[in-house]
């Protein structure tokens, strides 16, 4: 969004449209002289939305699973913490069939430019932090459940 709305224009100034009055600063969907193949790009919704819902609950149910925990309530921590664990999951289902969806329907490719390598790196990554977060919630619930805390 800044690079396109913001900088776009700012480097520009207000001679560019003297210079080049067809200009139309846009993101491309194809690279260099057609060497990447045409794609699509990924819209908002329905699958990013329900994502970011995911995320946004999983952070209220274990904030949720942390004050149980400091009021001794070990039933309850325990609830929320799997809550979230199972949250975590679902969202990596979800991602996963975005990654299918963006390759199979879009076209949308690790080499699909800037924007094929910066979506892949970008969701890659953090579905990489939710699985390991996942991961170390589910040695936490295990303890729970055992009466380490």
């Amino acid at each position: 969004f800044y690079a396109r709305s913001i900088t776009m224009p700012w480097l520009g100034d207000l001679d560019h449209k003297v210079l080049w009055p067809d200009f139309a600063a846009q993101w491309g969907n194809t690279g260099p002289a057609g060497t990447v193949e045409a794609f699509r790009t990924m819209g908002p919704f329905p699958i990013p939305t329900i994502n970011t819902a995911l995320l946004l609950t999983s952070g209220v149910t274990l904030t949720i699973a942390h004050h149980a925990l400091r009021a001794g309530q070990r039933g309850k921590t325990a609830f929320w913490l799997f809550a979230t664990v199972v949250l975590g999951a679902v969202f990596m289902g979800f991602q996963a069939y975005e990654y299918m969806h963006a390759y199979s329907e879009l076209n949308l490719k690790l080499t699909s430019g800037i924007y094929g390598s910066t979506f892949f790196m970008l969701t890659g990554f953090h579905g990489f932090h939710v699985t390991m977060g996942a991961i170390m919630l589910s040695v936490v619930l295990y303890r729970v459940l055992k009466g380490h805390f």
